[in-house]
């Protein structure tokens, strides 16, 4: 199972779903460019000590992770507020990429459209959205929930493509 995030720009929210990757196994993207360095206090600080336990993949730009992923064969599944599919409907596969947008402008029209499948986390009437690293966290459980998915992976490892 694989988060990948575009273009992230909170670094706090960027260290707790590093977090959440290292510490269920799924291993981690991000899409660059981000909005802040990866040796900012409030990115290192959400990740704390469970950095060097994710098994992290950086794809210097949208066209490089699109190579990756479709070398790979993943299916990509984008979370976004603008779906109507909700993401507990979907039937999730062990390789999809679950990718989630800039906190504070969601993914491009061509993100969009290269999506295989897009959902959305129901919330109620009236309340924009739930933090990136909540919603992260609520999908890779359904996700993992639903294939089994072992707690697993390689630990610590980066590679930048």
């Amino acid at each position: 199972m694989h988060i990948a995030l575009f273009q992230p720009d909170i670094p706090q929210n960027t260290g707790t779903i590093l977090r959440l990757c290292a510490c269920l196994g799924a291993t981690a993207h991000i899409i660059e460019p981000a909005g802040f360095p990866t040796s900012d206090r409030h990115f290192r600080r959400a990740g704390m000590d469970y950095l060097d336990h994710v098994a992290l993949i950086r794809h210097d730009s949208w066209s490089k992770f699109e190579q990756w992923r479709n070398e790979a064969g993943s299916r990509l599944v984008l979370f976004t507020t603008k779906a109507a599919g909700s993401y507990l409907d979907f039937r999730y596969r062990s390789d999809d990429v679950l990718l989630f947008g800039r906190e504070s402008a969601g993914v491009t029209d061509e993100v969009v459209a290269a999506a295989d499948a897009r959902l959305v986390i129901p919330i109620r009437p009236g309340l924009r959205s739930l933090n990136v690293a909540m919603a992260a966290a609520m999908a890779l459980g359904e996700a993992m929930r639903q294939t089994g998915h072992p707690i697993a992976g390689e630990i610590g490892s980066e590679e930048k493509v």
